[in-house]
């Protein structure tokens, strides 16, 4: 009893003072309720890419949106961690369960390599030079066919799992988890360093905190990140090919991650969550679907370009003068400090 009574105390004064929270609470009690409300495998398919790639733009907003690295070439990281888990799962036989993790460190290898270099440049001359990564690695793939399957990549690999269900499972829980890590990253102190970076670097190094190694661990952060999103949808598909290396894959995090709200982790997940279905849906407007898509896009940000989630978030809450602490708008009294809120 004593143990519900905290549970019931817990949800009372931490997730139901916040709508947000409440929300994100419904949201991650839908995802794994809903194989018990339907069964129909091309819903839980997509629903379980999605949660592949929330991983994969929660690891860029990571990196960009709350360090300030702009990458345009973040597919890098998830198609090196695709192709080392392929390569290893069919050469060597090794289960997704050892490859998965191993890809997501060649990934962190591959942060380390491409953060040195790059690490004295800013705003687009950064983005331009992480741009240029997963072409080159394009380029080698398509120059030893033999070894990394050309254009038609690498095909056979294990699935993720036996069902489909368990598939999902796996995605989703591991979405929620990872996301939920990466979240925590950016609240801690590590995360305030992180802020203060992108806001100013100059600062940040005059007062005595080393920049390079937090930049290059954002680097590492997020391609070990964006690595496992890598091995999870090579699983999946059971394929690894160039098109996970190619600049759209990169661009998909950035268009999802900034709809939905940057810096923020949750803004990239949400953004996810509500494109990559919609695309789906727009199979059936045949050759104006990307059209369609693009001026959605283009509508929503128009109207809410800090993304859709900031945007709920300011309507429905609002921040203490005080205290600085978020309260839900219909509070006349910051929940915290009691200062005034009217």
């Amino acid at each position: 009893m004593a143990e519900i009574k905290m549970a019931l105390r817990y949800i009372r004064n931490e997730i139901l003072v916040l709508p947000t929270r409440v929300i994100g609470v419904v949201f991650v009690i839908a995802l794994l309720l809903l194989p018990l409300l339907t069964q129909d495998m091309y819903i839980l398919r997509i629903l379980a890419i999605a949660a592949i790639f929330a991983i994969f733009a929660a690891s860029w907003d990571l990196l960009s949106g709350f360090v300030g690295q702009v990458s345009f070439g973040h597919a890098l990281f998830f198609g090196v961690s695709a192709y080392t888990t392929a390569l290893l799962n069919l050469r060597l036989g090794w289960p997704p369960f050892i490859t998965i993790p191993i890809g997501a460190l060649a990934a962190v290898v591959v942060g380390l390599l491409v953060g040195i270099p790059c690490l004295r440049l800013k705003g687009p001359y950064l983005g331009l030079a992480t741009l240029a990564f997963p072409i080159m690695l394009m380029g080698v793939i398509f120059v030893f066919p033999g070894f990394f399957g050309g254009e038609l990549g690498i095909s056979g690999i294990t699935r993720l799992a036996a069902l489909r269900i368990h598939e999902y499972y796996i995605a989703v829980v591991l979405m929620l988890v990872l996301c939920f890590i990466m979240w925590k990253i950016t609240d801690s102190k590590i995360g305030i360093i992180f802020h203060a970076i992108r806001e100013d670097e100059i600062a940040v190094r005059a007062s005595g905190i080393n920049t390079i190694k937090f930049k290059l661990l954002a680097f590492c952060l997020s391609g070990f990140f964006a690595g496992i999103s890598g091995g999870l949808f090579t699983h999946f598909l059971r394929i690894a090919g160039p098109s996970m290396l190619a600049v759209l894959m990169s661009f998909q995090a950035i268009i999802w991650t900034i709809f939905g709200g940057i810096a923020t982790i949750y803004g990239a997940v949400a953004g996810v969550f509500i494109l990559y279905p919609t695309l789906e849906i727009l199979r059936a407007a045949a050759e104006y679907r990307m059209l369609i898509f693009a001026l959605i896009v283009l509508l929503v940000l128009r109207v809410m370009p800090e993304g859709i989630t900031t945007f709920i978030r300011d309507k429905i809450e609002r921040e203490c003068p005080r205290c600085k602490v978020r309260n839900a708008v219909t509070r006349k009294e910051c929940r915290v400090c009691f200062a005034d809120m009217r």
